[in-house]
């Protein structure tokens, strides 16, 4: 069974929400960030990345920089103003990205239900960024961005959905990338619990590390009240749950620096014997088991010479499993993606003219654009309890923090 609770959101007025959403802080660098919050003292980037507001070579794990935080964030509390829901509410998110429309359920979710596998995840975190985020969450005790969940579509959700978004929404603005947000508030949130607590299981699809976080910050909160009992808000985590056949997955394309002290004759060759190279191929996978690359301005089509055998591991048979195993480790030396200088990674919009260009002006000597993992794909993997390789999946469109932000 799925909990969700509703929650009294903390939330900007409705003709500040535009100059408050900002990009969720890990699809950003420092100055990237910095830019685009130039100008824009509202901007939640403030709060979800402080260093911007520091000394440039702050290090970004510094007191300094989770007390800014605070600082900013009381700032915006008071200024925007921020002010919270007088009633525990639900809340609807839809998302618009050219032909592409998705609407999620806004709620908090259960940290027992997280720590007991009945929301699934697929990836592996790292301590430091579990460290960060659990103590920007305990320093401002707010969640301010939530974890993107996904389930397997409804009928009788989708109902209730579509009512709710024939009613006035809260926001609704196009932001400055053309992405159009739009919020509800849900009037009758008890409909929405009780037919969720139908649904067997929610699966992480972004947000692995906020989850992780809540956990942590929820541990530590919960050891310094004597009276807890449980209900607690620190007990529940911010997301956002869409129906899985609305989840959008683009490809999260791979660029080396170099060809492991190969020539790029030298290179072909050694990767025809384990594959079928043939020029002039398109800058997309056509099918599953399919890999482009892109080579000194040149596009080849790549596939298995030979049908790998049957695993018993659903991770292994995926495309960027595959890749891995059989062309960056043995070919080009990249052991650990996770750690490995000389890889880089490219997701979502900016797609194959992003690998032409690193390609063209020597930034990388080879990329390779992939065929998108499905949502299927990440539900078994889930299911089965097993691990995706890093950077396996990009989910596009992004949404928002500082909309809706979760008082702990």
């Amino acid at each position: 069974m799925a909990i969700i609770r509703p929650f009294n959101a903390l939330r900007p007025p409705a003709d500040q929400a535009k100059k408050i959403a900002a990009v969720p802080y890990d699809v950003v660098n420092t100055s990237e960030a910095r830019a685009l919050a130039s100008g824009n003292p509202l901007s939640f980037l403030h709060v979800s990345r402080p260093e911007i507001d520091l000394p440039p070579g702050t290090d970004i794990y510094s007191e300094a920089v989770y007390q800014k935080a605070a600082e900013n964030f009381q700032r915006l509390i008071e200024t925007c103003p921020l002010q919270k829901d007088q009633e525990p509410s639900i809340y609807l998110y839809r998302l618009i990205m050219g032909e592409h429309e998705q609407v999620g359920v806004v709620a908090c979710c259960s940290v027992d239900e997280y720590e007991a596998d009945v929301i699934r995840r697929h990836e592996r975190t790292r301590p430091d960024k579990e460290d960060d985020r659990t103590r920007h969450m305990i320093t401002l005790r707010a969640q301010t961005g939530p974890v993107f969940l996904t389930y397997r579509a409804r009928r009788d959700v989708d109902v209730m959905v579509m009512e709710v978004t024939m009613t006035q929404a809260i926001f609704d603005f196009q932001a400055d990338d053309g992405i159009q947000h739009t919020i509800w508030r849900v009037p009758d949130p008890v409909r929405f619990v009780q037919t969720f607590r139908e649904i067997q299981s929610l699966y992480i699809a972004d947000g692995h590390h906020r989850a992780a976080s809540a956990g942590r910050a929820r541990a530590q909160l919960r050891a310094r009240n004597p009276e807890h009992n449980g209900d607690e808000d620190y007990n529940f985590f911010l997301t956002v749950i869409f129906p899985d056949d609305q989840v959008q997955i683009l490809p999260y394309n791979r660029v080396v620096k170099d060809l492991n002290e190969m020539n790029p004759t030298e290179f072909i060759d050694k990767l025809a014997l384990s594959f079928v190279v043939t020029e002039n191929g398109e800058p997309t996978p056509s099918e599953r088991g399919r890999w482009s690359m892109y080579l000194k301005g040149k596009w080849y089509d790549l596939h298995l010479r030979e049908v790998l055998p049957g695993s018993s591991s659903i991770v292994d048979s995926l495309d960027v499993s595959v890749l891995q195993e059989r062309l960056l480790e043995p070919i080009l030396g990249i052991k650990d993606v996770r750690t490995d200088k000389r890889i880089d990674f490219v997701g979502g919009m900016r797609g194959t003219p992003e690998l032409e260009r690193l390609v063209n002006e020597g930034a990388a000597a080879v990329a390779f654009s992939l065929y998108a993992t499905t949502m299927e794909d990440l539900l078994r993997v889930s299911d089965a309890g097993e691990i995706m390789p890093p950077k396996s999946t990009w989910f596009e469109p992004k949404l928002r923090d500082g909309l809706l932000i979760h008082a702990i």
